[in-house]
């Protein structure tokens, strides 16, 4: 209840709640579609919804202008926002509706006086109208790039027009796919590349009709309309301010897909730079995803080699009732499978370490591939070492290798050798021992 009383109070700062008793005889000219400036005459003002004949600093109220280039919100464009000019005053306009046939400027005066009857240079925030204006006219044709897509059962159900982004609503059954938003999307920003000259022809609305324009939902049109249209990809009735051709929108950028009601689906969209903001953003959620999951993935893989490390340390204590002697030295033989040969320097030093003085030699068979591992303790590398041990398996097997005199490593590819290879190694240790 707090939360509407708020928005309640901020409505009424400009007057929206008074609307409905406001009655203003004037109808207002508009001659904003070729420009942004003008000159003009106050008609009326309004505080609070009651009609007053000056304003001083600090008011905020309504003013009614004879012609005014200000649009005034309709068809889903927002209104437009500027300042109202005189030589003792200034009224900053925040947004312009329809009171009648009137057009209301609704804002504050922020310096000086305003009264009834004075002349005012009235200039509309040309940057926010083109921003506006670029919006406009993607919202044309984001509804023909639909009906491609979707087909002709898509209408306009509705729309908002703001400088910094659009909302289409209208009529589809079901949510669209990924792939028809990135078709859609695509059809508009060819459309853009084509930089189609965006015409308005004003005719009466049968011809309108025979021209194949399409009316928006809910509005209502004089005998006189205007018709607009982007090359043969959109003819529609829109009484509208928009760009001069289509390649001034520049980029187009579907933000997000929706359903608001039954059979009605809403797109939101930036065009510009806003759709490059976009892009951008989306980007960088990407790399600040990627960036975790590789800040993930290195967290598991040193979680993996820790619980290697712990399983080969389990390995060596089961390989270990494999030690025998020959000629009073510990000897260790051992033939493993599927183990991780980068393991093996893990299991060779916990095996030596267990043996405290002796020979260890140990050969693991994974993926087709051997992988040799010979341990020497250092107080036996005087008769045995450790890489003349590994070289000796090695040749046997297909493969090569060597290191220092406690501890080498080498590699194998002929498996079905493998087992006579490591019964020599006692022939070839008692000769040395």
């Amino acid at each position: 209840m707090e939360a509407q009383r708020q928005r309640a109070r901020e409505a009424g700062q400009f007057g929206t709640d008074y609307n409905a008793a406001i009655k203003v005889d004037t109808d207002t000219e508009f001659c904003g579609y070729t420009g942004t400036e003008g000159s003009s005459t106050v008609a009326a003002m309004f505080v609070e919804g009651n009609e007053v004949e000056a304003l001083s600093a600090g008011d905020k109220a309504i003013v009614v202008l004879e012609e005014t280039p200000f649009y005034a919100e309709s068809g889903g464009q927002c209104g437009d926002a500027g300042v109202l000019k005189t030589s003792a005053g200034l009224f900053k306009v925040e947004d312009t509706q329809k009171l009648g046939n009137a057009i209301a400027h609704h804002g504050e005066l922020v310096e000086g006086v305003l009264a009834k009857g004075d002349e005012v240079a009235a200039t509309v925030d040309a940057e926010r109208r083109a921003a506006i204006s670029l919006n406009h006219s993607a919202t044309h044709l984001l509804h023909a790039a639909l009906r491609q897509v979707l087909g002709e059962h898509v209408t306009q159900k509705g729309s908002l027009v703001k400088p910094d982004n659009l909302r289409f609503d209208f009529s589809h059954l079901e949510a669209m796919s990924k792939a028809e938003i990135k078709q859609v999307e695509r059809l508009v920003n060819a459309q853009i590349r084509t930089n189609h000259v965006i015409e308005t022809n004003v005719m009466d609305i049968e011809s309108a009709k025979a021209k194949g324009a399409m009316a928006l939902f809910g509005e209502k049109y004089d005998d006189e309309v205007r018709v607009l249209s982007m090359g043969e990809f959109s003819t529609e009735l829109c009484g509208g301010i928009h760009a001069s051709n289509t390649g001034d929108i520049g980029l187009f950028k579907i933000t997000s897909e929706g359903g608001i009601a039954a059979g009605i689906r809403r797109i939101e969209a930036v065009t510009g730079e806003a759709a490059l903001d976009a892009i951008e953003a989306t980007a960088a959620q990407y790399e600040a995803k990627l960036g975790d999951a590789a800040s993930k993935a290195k967290s598991l893989e040193k979680e993996i080699a820790q619980l290697k490390d712990k399983l080969a340390a389990v390995e060596s204590a089961n390989i270990m009732g494999k030690v025998e002697e020959i000629g009073g030295t510990k000897v260790l033989v051992a033939a493993l499978e599927g183990a991780d040969s980068k393991n093996l320097r893990t299991m060779m030093d916990n095996a030596k370490n267990q043996m405290g003085s002796g020979i260890a030699f140990i050969a693991n068979v994974a993926d087709g591939k051997i992988g040799l591992i010979a341990g020497v303790t250092k107080d036996l590398t005087g008769k045995v070492k450790a890489g003349d041990l590994v070289k000796m398996v090695a040749e046997q097997v297909g493969g090569k290798g060597g290191g220092r005199p406690d501890m080498a490593q080498a590699g194998g590819t002929d498996v079905d050798a493998l087992p006579e290879a490591l019964q020599s190694i006692r022939g070839w240790l008692e000769e040395r021992l």
